[in-house]
């Protein structure tokens, strides 16, 4: 995981199932995280770029996932 300007987090996504964009992104707790804004990389090995609501504070290795 990636957090650039504070608002935008990058993460890897399971190649099998790809979130769709604008697709509402959730932790653990199913807070509210933010949106998928873009899905980009391979394609054995995609990324996902979540805009968040707030500054991201999310732990590098937490799991999220798509509500």
């Amino acid at each position: 995981m990636h957090i650039i300007g504070g608002r935008i987090l990058v993460v890897q996504c399971d190649a099998a199932q790809l979130p769709r964009i604008s697709g509402e992104v959730v932790d653990r707790r199913m807070k509210p995280v933010g949106k998928v804004v873009d899905i980009f990389g391979s394609v054995s090995r995609p990324l996902a770029a979540i805009q968040c609501r707030l500054p991201c504070l999310v732990m590098s290795g937490e799991r999220l996932f798509i509500k």
